[in-house]
């Protein structure tokens, strides 16, 4: 897993920017100055295109695009939605409430579609971090599934996944206990592809219905100066490519 999180911190762009910066100071001290130069400006140069609005929502968009939100009334029916953590962080071993978090839309679309009679039941897709979280995502998402009038025997959990991956493997699992094969697959529309490749590899039938939407085509003067915003979701964007492609 450690070295899962350093890839992504690399592939980011921050990352990759620190990473040139550091090659720059060393070429520095070995007195290859020119080269040194080139690594400072290019460290400079990626860091400021993906700080800046027009250039991340592009990227992000390219992800998002085959995806669009569909009504709750108007999606697909199948037997169960299977909602991926990441919308809520769950409370800390010390102390401390769950807290939504800016993926936490794909809870309430949930709640939505089980309401709109588009599927009997919703299966939670999610564990728990080891030494940082006292409880697993999934339980989490169900208590406040509960609070959104999701009755508890239309509710199933899956408590191991710690990534992507493990999410498709063990609900696919679970799924098969049951005898479906057939789901309604919920996530924020950023991660829908790489999500929708690794559940369509453990042999389901998978409806994207995707939530979360980020990308906008629309700028002003003011959205052409850095902006840390752009430059998270351009990382987060890099990440789901990079995932995509190698499988994760």
């Amino acid at each position: 897993m450690w070295i899962d999180k350093l890839a992504i911190a690399l592939l980011a762009p921050l990352g990759t920017s620190l990473a040139l910066a550091a090659v720059a100071l060393l070429l520095a001290a070995a007195r290859r100055r020119r080269l040194a130069g080139l690594a400072g400006v290019l460290a400079f140069a990626w860091l400021f295109t993906w700080s800046l609005a027009p250039v991340s929502h592009a990227l992000r968009g390219m992800l998002e695009d085959d995806y669009p939100y569909r009504a709750p009334l108007d999606a697909p029916r199948a037997p169960v939605a299977v909602v991926l953590g990441g919308g809520i962080d769950p409370p800390g071993t010390r102390h401390g409430p769950a807290n939504l978090n800016a993926a936490a839309d794909r809870v309430l679309y949930a709640a939505e579609l089980y309401h709109a009679g588009r599927v009997a039941r919703l299966l939670l897709s999610g564990g728990a971090s080891p030494g940082l979280s006292a409880r697993s995502e999934a339980a989490v998402t169900r208590e406040l599934l509960l609070a959104l009038a999701v009755p508890a025997d239309a509710i199933l959990l899956e408590e191991e996944s710690r990534n992507t991956r493990q999410n498709a493997a063990f609900t696919a699992r679970l799924l098969r206990e049951r005898g479906i094969d057939r789901i309604l697959l919920v996530t924020s529309a950023l991660h829908m592809r790489r999500a929708l490749a690794r559940f369509e590899a453990q042999g389901l039938d998978v409806i994207p219905a995707a939530t979360d939407h980020e990308a906008r085509d629309r700028f002003t003067a003011v959205d052409w100066l850095p902006d840390a915003e752009a430059l998270d979701g351009a990382g987060r964007a890099l990440k789901e490519i990079a995932g995509y492609r190698t499988g994760r």
